[in-house]
């Protein structure tokens, strides 16, 4: 695309400025006017109260409405419209981040929204292909100012050259850029560039893959791609709800404004750790060990874990029933435990077939026992006999008790916990791991969950089942007991009103109506009943089986086959978009190609979309990351930056024993340099403790850690916890040890030259890497 600015396009950049901050004045006050009528309607549907189900229902259904509606427009206050297109024909269209209505609903929108296809022009148009479009406009705004003006001429015979032809809002797109970081992820709603206009648009069916190197915008697409098929899919997915899996917790607040700057507040922000209700998997674990649980072999290790609680005695076990002892065979558990399993379902549903197989082997034992004929005849038990002697024995604590430590009823916790804890167990379940892979999964009993736990878990979760007769059978009980005390209630309320009328004359004649006459005593409970007013987000959240509607997943080369598997079962109808890229692989159990991925579930049924175009990193910084890609992997090419920096990388090397104080006179240095910006200093996870609290004492506000706060100008963290973020600076410690760190050690290295937006250096004690040596010193 070729700019052409907006002094050669308009007799005045003053009067279009003043034109266009009227048009901007107006929509604001369009904006401020629907907000006012839906926060007053909104208040009036919370001051009603009572109603049929059906009325609190719908009732609910408006508030949450009205309560969105509010939310979204709260959300795009600043950055409200952002472009104009002008036509051969017709009237220019405003492109904004929320549609707006004029009030006579005859006219034309006042703002189109950046979603609809009236809008898709904007990112679209070129001089080859204008698509009607004669002028596109970028505004530029701060609050409810308008602030600058950029214009786009598609017009072959008027273009200045020099533009680029991959870049559209180029002015736009390369201040966007250039601006320093904020901690915080902006979207990119006004320089969507085609490529990545084609990802975010595309249907709702089907798995997405779109691969891309460093800086190609890859999240920043599928969180717009989020906020489009919410737009357009809405009533589906906002009641299934749609799923972002991110690879951090730092990651997750680093892009938590992002959906809510595009009027979006109802999506699920999470990371594995958090996909299993109630457990927070934050624990740090060996590489290896992760590996080792993210393989499919450990499908085997937890079925034969789950098989082992269902157990036998060696001979028998004796109890008392009735004041007499009751032998419980061996021979009985076995079969009992043999119908329990053919049955094919879930551990703690099976369980129901092993207690009631065992107990009808008893209570024929007892009939033997107690009803045989002294003559040599038929048993003398009557089948009611036996019946009630099985009720009998299902009643008996002794027995009970007996039954379940041979079969009791499991939580995936307690057998992973017990699995990864007792060497017995562990050695029992994995028998069939080399043993130096079962040494890794050993662990003390108390140890924190971690990541790579919860996709065993979840695995747990459906090994194990939930019987939940007991549960319904309560819920029964609670809802006739609620009956009958409304029933209660009406007949206090019948009675009280007999009373006050038993003096009146004719009353008999008189035709009143009693609460009895409107409402009965089941209504009258429906009716208290508390309706779930949840998002689907937060229901989502707490309920393991829930089903979304759409999962996106983020950096999704990290993770393990296991995992997938959880995510599979989280979207059955395989409606998700996957972004990464293979040649930033660092987990070991990660993936190298996605074919490996996705042909167990959907065969050849996924699509793959690259990205090409590096919009985030200089020329100057991918031309040092390209040299480490080779090493990765020489078939891989890495993407076209679009722009340079003006500053060559460096290289400097130091005394061992002065590596902290240079990390901080370095970090002082780039923080001149950037101003505004933030500092990123990415070091071998061995020497984070010690260059952490050293940086922390010298540098006022830096931040170091497992989770650091990216708001601080100054950050300091590893490789792995940089996954998906930016900085304006960025200086790599000790890029050897990061290499020795991991088999994947190269992959880390990529991901570390990459992650700068105008700067990069490197602080060294040994020699460079050979892939480092183009670095200037």
């Amino acid at each position: 695309m070729l700019p052409q600015r907006g002094a050669n396009l308009s007799s005045s950049a003053a009067d279009d400025l003043r034109s266009e901050q009227a048009y901007l004045t107006t929509l604001y006050g369009r904006l401020d006017g629907l907000r006012e009528q839906a926060d007053r309607r909104l208040k009036t549907i919370l001051l009603e109260a009572g109603g049929t189900p059906q009325g609190r229902t719908q009732r609910e259904a408006t508030r949450a409405h009205y309560a969105e509606q509010l939310a979204q427009m709260n959300a795009v206050e600043n950055g409200l419209c952002f472009g104009r297109l002008d036509f051969a024909a017709g009237e220019p269209r405003y492109i904004g981040r929320l549609g707006l209505s004029a009030e006579r609903h005859d006219r034309d929108p006042l703002l189109v929204d950046w979603r609809a296809p009236a809008a898709r022009s904007f990112y679209l148009a070129t001089a080859v292909s204008p698509d009607g479009v004669t002028r596109r406009r970028h505004l530029r705004t701060r609050g409810r100012v308008l602030t600058g003006i950029d214009d786009e001429m598609l017009d072959i015979e008027a273009a200045e050259p020099g533009g680029r032809e991959d870049v559209t809002g180029e002015a736009a797109l390369l201040s966007a850029l250039t601006a320093s970081r904020t901690g915080r992820m902006r979207d990119i709603v006004e320089t969507i560039q085609a490529e990545q206009d084609e990802v975010i648009r595309a249907g709702l069916n089907g798995i997405m893959v779109v691969q891309g190197g460093p800086g190609t915008g890859k999240t920043a697409v599928a969180l717009h791609r989020a906020a489009y098929l919410l737009y357009t899919y809405r009533a589906q997915l906002t009641k299934q709800g749609v799923l972002i899996l991110g690879p951090n917790p730092t990651f997750l607040r680093y892009i938590s404004q992002v959906l809510p700057s595009l009027a979006e507040t109802g999506v699920l922000l999470a990371t594995l750790g958090d996909m299993f209700p109630g457990v927070r998997a934050r624990a740090v674990e060996s590489p290896p060990a992760a590996a080792v649980k993210g393989r499919l072999g450990m499908l085997d290790v937890l079925r034969k874990a789950v098989a082992d609680w269902q157990s036998v005695p060696d001979d028998y076990v004796e109890v008392d029933h009735d004041g007499y002892p009751l032998r419980i065979e061996r021979a009985v558990l076995e079969d009992a435990r043999a119908a329990a399993r053919k049955s094919g379902r879930p551990h703690n549903v099976a369980r129901q077939i092993f207690v009631t197989e065992a107990i009808h082997a008893l209570s024929l034992q007892i009939a033997e026992r107690i009803g045989a004929d002294p003559l040599g005849g038929d048993n003398l038990l009557s089948e009611a006999d036996l019946a009630e002697t099985r009720r009998e024995l299902r009643e008996d604590i002794d027995v009970q008790q007996a039954l379940f430590d041979f079969w009791p009823v499991l939580t995936p916790r307690r057998v992973l916990r017990e699995l990864l804890s007792d060497p017995v167990r562990l050695a029992s379940a994995a028998g069939d791991l080399p043993p130096e892979d079962s040494a890794l999964l050993l662990r003390p009993r108390d140890a924190r969950w971690t990541p790579a736990d919860v996709p065993l878990l979840d695995e747990l979760a459906e090994l194990l089942g939930v019987d939940d007769t007991l549960r319904k059978r309560q819920a029964a009980v609670e809802r006739r007991e609620a009956i009958e005390y409304a029933e209660g209630v009406l007949e206090i309320v019948e009675g009280s009103r007999s009373l006050d009328f038993e003096d009146e004359k004719d009353f008999e004649k008189d035709e009143v109506l009693s609460a009895a006459d409107v409402v009965d005593a089941s209504a009258f409970v429906e009716r208290h009943e508390v309706l779930d007013t949840r998002t689907a987000a937060e229901r989502a959240a707490a309920d393991r089986t829930w089903v979304f509607g759409h999962v996106i997943v983020d950096e999704a080369q990290e993770l393990s086959p296991m995992a997938w598997r959880l995510l599979m079962r989280r979207c059955p109808s395989r409606s998700m978009t996957v972004v990464g890229d293979v040649a930033q692989t660092s987990e070991l159990a990660g993936t190298t190609g996605w074919e490996q991925v996705f042909e167990p579930y959907v065969a050849q049924r996924w699509n793959l979309v690259e990205l090409t175009v590096n919009y985030r990193t200089p020329a100057e910084v991918m031309a040092v990351a390209a040299d480490v890609l080779a090493a990765v992997d020489p078939a891989l090419q890495p993407p076209r930056s679009v722009r340079s920096a003006g500053v060559a990388p460096w290289a400097l090397r130091v005394p061992r024993a002065a590596l902290p104080a240079e990390i901080t006179a370095a970090v002082r240095l780039e923080s001149a340099e950037v101003g505004e910006g933030r500092v990123g200093v990415l070091v071998p996870e061995a020497l984070e403790p010690e260059l952490g609290k050293h940086l922390v004492e010298t540098v006022p506000g830096a931040a170091v850690g497992e989770q650091p706060d990216l708001l601080n100008q100054v950050v300091l963290m590893t490789v792995r916890q940089a996954k998906g973020l930016e900085f304006d600076a960025v200086i790599v410690v000790e890029p050897d040890e990061i290499i020795a760190e991991s088999p994947r050690g190269l992959s880390d290295l990529y991901v570390a030259v990459t992650r700068a937006t105008q700067r990069l250096g490197v602080l060294h004690t040994a020699d460079l890497p050979k892939v480092l040596t183009a670095l200037a010193p």
